[in-house]
């Protein structure tokens, strides 16, 4: 008899298949996994990268560097803003409208003057006859020198004088009693240093600008000057109180508000 090759059964050749598409299955498998575990490593490994546009950095940037530094005029008190907005538009010097002021009534001194900002009533009308010429008062709100002069039994007139232009627009006599004007006559025989050397002694102790002279008395019953020095650097005011009879710098304030 001829040798016939015998082929295997289709049992067994079907547990072949099954095997072999199991070994191909799990080594499949195998690799995903790996692929995806390389991934995750790369992911891990590489440093994350900051999408933010310049636009964006820049103006982050700008907007803390502006709130962390606020402007010198956010800083002021409002004072201190009215002081640096009303000195610079005086023209016209404390000394002059002093001069001016004791001008106006004759053989008077001077016992108060300050700048400030032209009320409506001192704008209202002249007030009474003045040796002066009446002149158009400036509008509401400008700088003016109030003025007050005395004559030696105490009696008491206002003067406005214009801060640009040094002309005064409003004399008027103030309304007093007897205590009144006999408390300030003899507040005058006290005061026997004028008020240029009570400004002469403050100037020198505190630099800046003069904004208010006044004549008055302390708690000590001394007669004093009392002198507002503004300095135009912070726009401080210093208050000097300067001893009326001896010319002496007896107490300072600053006001810083």
């Amino acid at each position: 008899m001829s040798s016939v090759r015998r082929l295997p059964p289709l049992r067994s050749m079907a547990v072949i298949c099954a095997l072999g598409s199991s070994v191909l299955l799990m080594t499949g498998c195998t690799n995903a996994d790996t692929a995806r575990s390389s991934v995750a490593e790369a992911a891990q490994t590489t440093p994350a990268t900051n999408t933010a546009s310049p636009t964006d950095t820049g103006t982050a940037t700008a907007t803390s560097t502006g709130s962390a530094s606020p402007s010198a005029s956010a800083s002021m008190t409002d004072d201190q803003a009215e002081r640096k907005a009303l000195v610079p538009q005086a023209k016209v010097t404390w000394d002059k409208a002093a001069d001016t002021a004791v001008k106006e009534v004759p053989d008077s001194k001077l016992v108060d003057l300050e700048l400030k900002r032209t009320s409506a009533e001192a704008t209202a009308s002249t007030g009474s006859p003045s040796p002066s010429t009446p002149n158009p008062a400036p509008s509401q709100g400008a700088p003016e020198w109030e003025a007050k002069v005395a004559t030696s039994n105490g009696t008491v007139h206002r003067i406005d004088i214009d801060a640009v232009s040094g002309k005064v627009f409003r004399t008027q006599a103030e309304d007093q009693d007897t205590d009144d004007k006999q408390q300030l006559a003899d507040l005058l025989k006290k005061a026997t240093q004028t008020p240029e050397k009570a400004v002469k002694a403050a100037t020198d102790k505190v630099k800046g600008t003069v904004t208010h002279v006044e004549l008055d008395e302390n708690d000590d019953q001394k007669a004093i000057w009392s002198v507002d020095v503004v300095s135009t650097d912070s726009w401080d005011k210093t208050t000097l109180e300067v001893d009326a009879a001896s010319g002496d710098i007896l107490n300072q304030h600053v006001d810083r508000d």
